[in-house]
């Protein structure tokens, strides 16, 4: 089976495709220039795999949570490619994927994920590995203040090390500080559409691809407060 995967839901963006189980892949760091690098992106892929949207059969997009301009593009252009060819469609959590590129990058079974979420906010999820070798919710996302992580945590008791991965760790260092017991890997600060590949194959095969127009984000913040500017309701 063909899958192309896709995320712009932050910083980074990243496809990666996956033909006759060989794997193509392309990341980048591009703040604000989501809309102009990622069909290109996707474009080279696609020709260093040798095939067209229309060999594909379905796309892997990043739900988010993360920058709600950058999920919606991701899922624009997802659900552009997917109209076009009338492929099914299966997105996955930004944070499951930062989990499994922990455990696929370092063999950590147990990874609390942490995207800067801004207004001194973080977007978090705790995940462990599963028989499968992939990366399963423990808990609901969220988000919050970076000082109630440790109460989010507490909610599970476990014996396996914690290790955290995501951008969140760098943005608030020192709110974090009181985690002493996780240890944090700075090489996984964002998602990457190889880990987005592995899991959406394994909802595709338990048959969770839905029509591109069902094709829905996930904010986790469900309202944003904007201060008011002076003159404006």
């Amino acid at each position: 089976m063909n899958y192309l995967a896709i995320d712009a839901s932050t910083e980074a963006a990243s496809v990666a495709v996956s033909v006759n189980d060989r794997v193509y892949h392309r990341f980048e760091l591009c703040p604000q220039s989501h809309s102009l690098l990622l069909l290109p992106m996707v474009d080279d892929v696609l020709k260093q795999a040798g095939i067209k949207v229309a060999d594909l059969d379905g796309l892997i997009f990043g739900r988010g949570p993360g920058s709600f301009t950058g999920v919606r593009i991701g899922i624009g252009v997802a659900q552009g490619l997917a109209f076009s060819a009338d492929l099914p469609v299966v997105g996955i959590s930004t944070l499951q994927a930062m989990a499994q590129q922990a455990y696929d990058n370092f063999g950590h079974p147990l990874v609390l994920s942490a995207i800067d979420a801004r207004m001194s906010e973080a977007y978090v999820g705790l995940f462990q590995v599963d028989d499968n070798q992939l990366m399963q919710p423990l808990l609901d996302e969220a988000v919050m203040a970076p000082s109630r992580v440790g109460d989010y945590v507490n909610q599970l008791t476990t014996t396996l090390p914690l290790h955290g991965a995501g951008s969140a760790w760098s943005a608030y260092n020192e709110a974090f500080a009181e985690l002493a017991d996780i240890d944090v890997d700075d090489s996984v600060r964002f998602p990457h559409a190889l880990a987005m590949l592995k899991l959406g194959k394994q909802a595709f095969a338990q048959g969770k691809g839905v029509d591109a127009e069902n094709a829905q984000p996930v904010y986790v913040r469900d309202t944003v407060t904007w201060k008011k500017l002076p003159g404006r309701e």
